[in-house]
């Protein structure tokens, strides 16, 4: 790193060259803001025999999603397995999606680590691989510690030091731990931090978020397909949910009937994707959201390691929930 003194010696020219790239605007406190309005699938890693990651079943699962009217691919979310990755497959998957979505579809990759240095050099090396933004959970292995104040630093000091926009990522199934209402509206000001993937379920909250923030342009995505259509009902711009690994066309159709005004038909489709939805994330998991992957023509497989795959019982109810909605 320069000092400060070397720093400001240097041309202004140099200086912007060597900043991240929303810094490199003429005000240095705005950047060209991505839209993230859409639905976005988190993939899911296949993997071979020997729990190493299949690339070409990898390609063969983006081919079909290339067909499907996606805003972008979500890579290394939770669905991807990611903290059973090392970080040199996190980015060559990340590297690998990006070398075969069409360049009009966005790459969201999955960035977060429990430390901050850790996150802002994952970052940098998911940039660099193609992602057009990343999303950053929130630490959580001290979640005790991870107050507000915490929170609003480490995401504040990743976000300066990214070279793409970042979305912030509120997971706690996962982590135990929801970022805070104001740690979120605090960091919405910052001009590098896009929104906010918001998979907790609280409609009150995500509306009371898009309240909070609407003079900021902050973008948020709902979480999960159960409530895509309550989220778009309180101004959410899009979602990303596991579901649509599966049923992608659907959750795009319920999007734009959202987007449509027609709140009837909508209703009924949303209905029908709670079973299925529930089913592939908080009852079953990932091994069900591959598992059934599999009955619609993708491929899933099996889980890395120590997730294990799904029992007879838990295969049949998983069978249930999605022919009992029409799905099978």
């Amino acid at each position: 790193m320069l000092c400060a003194r070397a720093w400001r010696s240097l041309s202004p020219l140099f200086r912007k060259a060597h900043l991240p790239a929303w810094k490199q605007t003429q005000s240095y406190t705005a950047t060209a803001r991505l839209d993230l309005s859409g639905i976005y699938p988190p993939i899911a890693t296949p993997f071979t025999a020997k729990e190493e990651v299949d690339y070409q079943k990898l390609e063969e699962n983006l081919q079909k999603y290339a067909k499907i009217p996606f805003k972008g691919l979500v890579v290394q979310g939770s669905n991807g397995e990611y903290p059973y990755l090392t970080e040199e497959e996190r980015v060559e998957v990340v590297r690998t999606v990006r070398g075969s979505l069409p360049a009009d579809k966005l790459v969201m990759a999955g960035s977060g680590c429990e430390s901050t240095s850790a996150t802002i050099q994952l970052t940098e090396k998911m940039a660099a691989a193609g992602a057009d933004t990343v999303l950053v959970v929130t630490p959580c292995f001290y979640k005790g510690k991870m107050d507000s104040r915490a929170l609003i630093q480490h995401f504040t000091k990743v976000a300066d030091n990214s070279p793409v926009p970042v979305v912030l990522y509120s997971v706690p199934a996962n982590t135990g731990l929801e970022l805070p209402l104001d740690a979120v509206v605090h960091l919405s000001q910052h001009p590098n931090i896009l929104g906010l993937k918001d998979s907790g379920g609280d409609i009150t909250r995500i509306g009371l978020i898009v309240h909070k923030t609407t003079t900021q342009d902050f973008q948020v995505l709902a979480g999960s397909a159960g409530f895509l259509m309550a989220a778009y009902c309180v101004g959410a711009v899009g979602g990303v949910c596991a579901l649509a690994n599966v049923l992608g066309r659907e959750l795009c159709e319920l999007e734009r009937l959202c987007l449509s005004g027609l709140w009837e038909e909508a209703r009924v489709l949303q209905q029908r994707l709670i079973e299925p939805n529930t089913a592939v994330t908080r009852k079953l998991g990932v091994p069900a959201l591959k598992q059934a992957m599999e009955w619609f023509g993708f491929h899933g497989g099996a889980c890395r390691s120590p997730l294990q795959s799904l029992t007879e019982a838990e295969t049949q109810q998983l069978r249930r929930d999605f022919s009992s909605n029409g799905w099978l």
